[in-house]
């Protein structure tokens, strides 16, 4: 007799993932409720193959921002647990939140280009301390050094004591560095900024600089190239959706079947 059921295995072949990574999902509570058989292993359906197909469109990949995982965990718990339609408004409403990070990205990157034409973003006549710079920016201080020790910007000292003294020079390119850190850049990403001006880049070339990892660079996260991250998150995005709703139309099949 024909199992009407599909096996931990069989589920994991269908998507293209290890078995191991099935039973995490359940953990997880990505999946909906699994039932047994009475010897113990686990009775799978078409169902969880398309939710595992589903949370396949949000975990398969690089980090792609809080914001991002965020929205995107809820609406394939929203789809575990069931609330398909909810899901459904999940992901459009996610699919805002991709393209305000896409939005958010873009406006660093023509704030980058007009600086590195020679556009000023600060106007601070005398040179500030640290802590004045940190306050006027709204950053911490250490956040100050941390981008001084990663190499992000030189800051003169005084001659006298020591201290760093942040003209308008050096408070324009931290508002670039600013902007760009939140809208999503890695720091690894802003570094090539500077490496491409010392070599004469071109403000359009910076766009691509921040986009393309150099050949001795290790891309840990989808922030050190997150311009083309974003785009594919557009894309999945659209998928999530187009999924949801093939779920939801397979769903009402079988209730009329």
């Amino acid at each position: 007799m024909a199992r009407s059921y599909l096996r931990t295995s069989e589920v994991a072949e269908a998507v293209g993932v290890h078995p191991n990574t099935v039973r995490m999902y359940e953990v997880w509570g990505l999946l909906p409720p699994i039932p047994r058989t009475p010897s113990g292993y686990r009775k799978f359906t078409a169902v969880h193959v398309d939710q595992m197909r589903l949370a396949r469109l949000v975990f398969d990949g690089p980090w792609p921002g809080r914001a991002i995982r965020r929205s995107a965990v809820v609406l394939v718990k929203q789809a575990a647990v069931g609330d398909l339609g909810g899901a459904l408004e999940g992901a459009y409403r996610h699919l805002v939140v991709v393209q305000a990070e896409h939005a958010q990205a873009e406006s660093a990157v023509r704030l980058l280009e007009r600086w590195a034409q020679g556009t000023a973003a600060d106007a601070t006549q005398t040179p500030l301390s640290i802590g004045k710079v940190a306050d006027l920016l709204g950053v911490t201080r250490d956040m100050l050094r941390n981008w001084e020790r990663n190499n992000l910007i030189c800051v003169p000292r005084n001659p006298k004591n020591g201290y760093r003294r942040y003209a308008a020079t050096e408070i324009s390119r931290l508002r670039v560095i600013r902007m760009l850190r939140q809208a999503g850049y890695s720091p690894m990403a802003i570094l090539r900024m500077p490496a491409q001006l010392d070599e004469g880049a071109s403000a359009g070339d910076l766009r691509m600089a921040l986009d393309t990892p150099r050949p001795d660079e290790d891309v840990y996260s989808a922030a050190d190239q997150w311009l083309t991250s974003l785009v594919d998150w557009e894309r999945r995005a659209e998928e999530i959706i187009a999924h949801l709703e093939g779920m939801i139309g397979r769903q009402q099949s079988a209730v009329r079947e």
